[in-house]
């Protein structure tokens, strides 16, 4: 058997600003831009309309095979779909001339003279999009159980299709490995349903059968992979999916066998003859079964009485196993009863000592205690004005102008000027700054600004930081 070559064809791999990588990228912008295009028209807004679409480009697809006439238009798609398929409300003419147009758009068909033809990137973003579609279709028509083992046959399929011949298939053993091992999840948790319904055999016996046949395609994909350079990742996928499809095929035997079991067990005469070693081997194995055991353990065997084929048999409820506790001598019983009549709990003395409060008292100046207000005032005041601008603007400046504070601590806005007005005057009112006079002409800078003063002088009056020491020595004088 051929061996798989080491280099598989990836995207990944690929170096990006190689021309094939671009050409494939516009392939996919292609496919989005129809995609897209059909979207905005509401093509895409139903599943009826979805299968449409995918209608109408099957008749491109065949008349490209050559298994059909040649199209020469949009209205010849449309009389072709209206006596193809039998639907009730077919596609109008504007309907089918508008994905046409779309098609042509984006170079999936060409209009030649006369006629419509597809082109190669069409071709094959058609035969993907249907493809697509069957293998959704096919996955579907499966239970739960069946949905995973029938994705990880298809993994298989598909790296039979791309791996085998250099193209990167995209992890699909890993994937194969990853399904199988969902769907015995999925078989554990149903198993009891599966044991109790009557009508279940065909059901085992086909995930029986696609277990051996997974397990058959697993073995020969890792043979086709013994030389590529992911051996490492490889061999802990080939343990991994090994186990898992082993555990499977004995968990999937084991049920059909068990099944079989109770059905032949109901029309096999009982014999006269019990022998105790083998109902006491019975019991036993029972509790720890085998997977491929025909055996049921103590769950599945309650789980077929609930099916009520006896009078009275079935029970609502949970089944579990109870062990009961042997019976209590009458001695042990009146020494208990004495006990709990007599029984005085043992509680340690409480020390309660008195612990005498001490109250201290402390004095503040009138001067502090004006601080004190002060600061609360202040705080009060700050909670309803921003004044973290005007504050910041002094940490740096001692004094200045009532404008170059204005327009350097906030901005040249009108509104930024009334708050920064009302954010000064709070401060004059908590003693944090003074406002005083120029006694001569400044010369302030032209700042550019959008209100103007109703008096100049206002302008340049000048602010000035407090400084406590200074103002407390000056009290104090």
């Amino acid at each position: 058997m051929e061996k798989v070559d080491p280099s598989l064809i990836s995207i990944f791999k690929a170096d990006e600003s190689a021309p094939e990588v671009m050409q494939s990228m516009w392939d996919l912008a292609c496919l989005s831009g129809v995609l897209g295009d059909l979207t905005s028209q509401n093509t895409f807004q139903t599943p009826v309309e979805i299968l449409r679409f995918l209608r109408i480009i099957q008749l491109i697809n065949e008349e490209a095979l050559g298994l059909d006439d040649p199209i020469e238009n949009s209205e010849t798609v449309y009389y072709r779909y209206r006596n193809r398929y039998s639907d009730p409300e077919p596609p109008s003419k504007k309907k089918v001339d508008q994905i046409i147009n779309v098609l042509l758009k984006y170079n999936w068909i060409s209009k030649q003279s006369r006629l419509l033809k597809m082109r190669d990137t069409g071709k094959r973003m058609m035969d993907a999009l249907i493809r697509l579609a069957n293998d959704s279709l096919a996955y579907y028509l499966h239970d739960d159980i069946g949905r995973a083992l029938f994705q990880a046959r298809r993994d298989a399929e598909l790296s039979e299709a791309y791996d085998d011949h250099g193209i990167s298939g995209g992890n699909k053993i890993a994937s194969m490995v990853r399904n199988v091992e969902n769907a015995l999840q999925i078989i554990k948790e149903r198993e009891l349903e599966l044991l109790a319904d009557r009508n279940a055999l065909p059901q085992l016996e086909v995930i029986h059968q696609l277990m051996q046949e997974l397990e058959g395609k697993l073995q020969e994909r890792f043979r086709q992979f013994q030389t590529l350079e992911e051996s490492l990742v490889l061999s802990d996928l080939m343990q991994k999916g090994t186990a898992i499809l082993a555990e499977g095929t004995n968990l999937s035997l084991g049920m059909i066998n068990k099944y079989l079991k109770f059905t032949h067990m109901q029309k096999t005469p009982l014999s006269s003859t019990i022998r105790p070693e083998k109902v006491r081997e019975f019991i036993i194995q029972m509790y720890n079964p085998p997977l491929e055991s025909d055996i049921p353990n103590v769950f599945q065997l309650f789980s077929f009485m609930e099916q009520n084929q006896y009078e009275d048999e079935a029970v609502d409820g949970m089944w579990f196993p109870v062990k009961f506790a042997p019976s209590l001598p009458p001695e042990a019983i009146d020494e208990a009863v004495h006990y709990l009549e007599t029984y005085e709990p043992y509680v340690s003395p409480l020390d309660v000592t008195d612990e005498e409060i001490d109250f201290i008292a402390e004095e503040i100046s009138e001067e502090e205690l004006d601080e004190l207000m002060g600061n609360s005032n202040w705080l009060l005041t700050k909670s309803m004005i921003n004044t973290e601008a005007i504050e910041a603007f002094f940490e740096d400046h001692e004094e200045a102008p009532m404008e170059q504070v204005i327009v350097e601590a906030t901005s040249s806005e009108w509104g930024d000027a009334i708050n920064a007005i009302t954010a000064i005057s709070a401060l004059v009112g908590s003693k944090k700054v003074t406002i005083t006079k120029a006694h001569e002409n400044i010369n302030l800078p032209k700042y550019e600004r959008k209100w103007e003063w109703l008096n100049r002088d206002d302008g340049s009056s000048i602010i000035r930081k407090r400084n406590k020491r200074i103002d407390s020595d000056k009290n104090e004088e």
